[in-house]
C-alpha cells in the first residue's frame, strides 16, 4: 500500500472556505481513481512553521501512482483539480509505503526521523502507533516517517 502525500497552501488573499470547498470537490471527483483519499487543514505543516493542507491519496502499488497522476487531470477530474490548483501558492509531495497497521489516512500524525545509528528494524519494533508509513520518494521536504495517532491538535479533516 502506498500513499501519495501532497502538502499545499493557498495563495495570499484566497478565501479559505472557497479553497476548502474546491479541495473537497477534487477529492470527491477522484472516486475510484484511489482506494481512499483525505484532506486535512493543518495549523503547522510537518516541515515548517507555516500552516497549510495535507492530502492523502492511497493506491495499491507503484503503477497506480502513474494512473492516479493521469486520472487527476483527465476530462472528468481536470476541472475540479484545476479549480483548487489555481488558488494554490505552493506545494510539496512525497510517497510513503505502509510499513504496519491499517491502510487508512491517519486522523492524527506524528512525523519523525529514525535516529542516526539505529537500525530500521529496531526503530520500527519500538513504534506502537496504529499505523506506520515510511517515506519512499521525496518531492520536497517530506519527513521520514508518519506515525499515526488518534488525534493531533491543529489537524482538522476537510475531506471526507
Amino acid at each position: 500500500m502506498l500513499a501519495y502525500l501532497f502538502w499545499h497552501r493557498p495563495a495570499a488573499g484566497i478565501d479559505r472556505g472557497e479553497y476548502e470547498a474546491r479541495l473537497s470537490a477534487f477529492h470527491q471527483a477522484l472516486g475510484d481513481a484511489v482506494l481512499a483519499s483525505a484532506a486535512y487543514r493543518l495549523e503547522r505543516l510537518p516541515f515548517t512553521e507555516t500552516d497549510g493542507f495535507e492530502d492523502w491519496y492511497l493506491v495499491e502499488e507503484w503503477g497506480r501512482l502513474g494512473e492516479l497522476n493521469a486520472a487527476a487531470v483527465d476530462e472528468t477530474r481536470g476541472p475540479p483539480h484545476d479549480g483548487v490548483a489555481s488558488l494554490a501558492a505552493e506545494g510539496w509531495g512525497g510517497v510513503y509505503a505502509l510499513v504496519s497497521g491499517e491502510p487508512l489516512p491517519p486522523e492524527g500524525a506524528r512525523w519523525q526521523a529514525k535516529p542516526r545509528g539505529e537500525s530500521y528494524e529496531s526503530f520500527l519494533e519500538s513504534q506502537s502507533a496504529p499505523s506506520v508509513w515510511q517515506r519512499q520518494m521525496v518531492l520536497g521536504p517530506a519527513p521520514e516517517f508518519c506515525l499515526a495517532e488518534e488525534r493531533t491538535p491543529g489537524r482538522d479533516r476537510v475531506w471526507p
